[in-house]
């Protein structure tokens, strides 16, 4: 039975990766093997262009540093009522796609993110899921042929959005999920996000378990001085004070019973950690001490002999194909 696979994007580092002034993707990629992963998520405003002689340096870049590049956290927002937004969200996740197409063109998996998009005001329920699925089956029209996986995750808020997720709700996740047939199709699975949205993450795990083709493994942490009862006073304004990140592990989520469930369905995607919130070095080794903590419980719950699966699903990369070490990472200062 395969293995999961460890990938880490770097949350920690985010805004100083938008504005590329003091540290960059391709610096990170060049260290990322330092971290003890074997894979970089990315996002589009990491990168300096979509170009295909800029995306074949990055490649050689990973390659190099013996780290693939699997996915892309792409952020659409289906939802935006506004002229054009629609055509325009479709539009940028193609623009993905192919982006994934030149990064990992031999890779057995590569994945673009799909969100719903913002909750605008003035958008009722049924319009904005009409709309996220209509997109996303857009999408899928064109990933499918080019052999990219679209995973929708649970999410709270991008950051360079102005209003918190469409369907932070579960009621709304599922409803959009439920809705899309398709073997290219799946879930990226957030235990924090679910919380976050005053979710139960084991109740969603176990109403999508099947689906789920990727994680984002991170972990949240209760601030002193707050409880669980705290989180719904913020919810849906902002990111909840009560809550830190910090070491996959350490925090509020019960991964050993989330990597149970997920090993006996058969999962054996990518698990991509979101970590580093300390930034600079104590952000780095959080997220080498995150990864350390996911291979310890991959290697118990995926032991190399076992063997089949107790439903007989296929994996993530058998659905798909069913269609036809290096270096730190330094900042610059720049």
């Amino acid at each position: 039975m395969p293995k999961p696979r460890i990938a880490a994007f770097p949350k920690g580092y985010f805004d100083q990766l938008v504005a590329r002034d003091s540290l960059t993707i391709e610096e990170w990629i060049a260290g990322a093997a330092s971290l003890e992963v074997e894979g970089v998520e990315l996002y589009p405003s990491f990168l300096q262009g979509t170009d295909t002689a800029y995306l074949a340096t990055l490649r050689r870049l990973s390659e190099d540093a013996g780290v693939e590049l699997p996915m892309m956290c792409s952020s659409p927002d289906f939802v935006d009522p506004r002229p054009g937004a629609w055509e325009r969200a479709v539009e940028s996740m193609r623009c993905m796609v192919d982006v994934m197409t030149e990064l990992a063109p031999a890779a057995e998996w590569r994945s673009v993110r799909a969100l719903s998009g913002q909750r605008w005001p003035g958008v009722a329920d049924e319009e904005g899921i009409a709309r996220v699925v209509e997109g996303i089956q857009a999408v899928l029209l064109y990933a499918s042929e080019r052999e990219v996986h679209v995973v929708m995750e649970n999410h709270y808020k991008d950051g360079l959005w102005l209003h918190p997720e469409f369907a932070q709700e579960r009621r709304l996740f599922l409803a959009i999920v439920e809705k899309i047939e398709s073997p290219w199709f799946g879930v990226n699975f957030d235990p924090s996000n679910a919380i976050v949205a005053g979710d139960d993450p084991l109740a969603l795990l176990d109403e999508v378990v099947d689906r789920v083709d990727t994680m984002h493994a991170s972990d949240r942490s209760l601030r002193p001085g707050y409880t669980l009862d705290d989180l719904g006073a913020h919810r849906g304004v902002g990111y909840p004070e009560a809550l830190s990140h910090g070491v996959v592990g350490q925090g509020l989520n019960d991964y050993p019973a989330i990597f149970s469930r997920l090993a006996a369905r058969g999962f054996d995607g990518w698990i991509s950690i979101e970590d580093g919130e300390r930034g600079g070095d104590g952000g780095l080794e959080d997220i080498r001490q995150s990864a350390r903590y996911l291979r310890t419980l991959v290697d118990e719950h995926w032991p190399q002999e076992l063997g089949g699966r107790d439903d007989g699903r296929a994996t993530a990369s058998e659905r798909g194909q069913s269609q036809g070490p290096s270096g730190t990472i330094e900042r610059t200062g720049r």
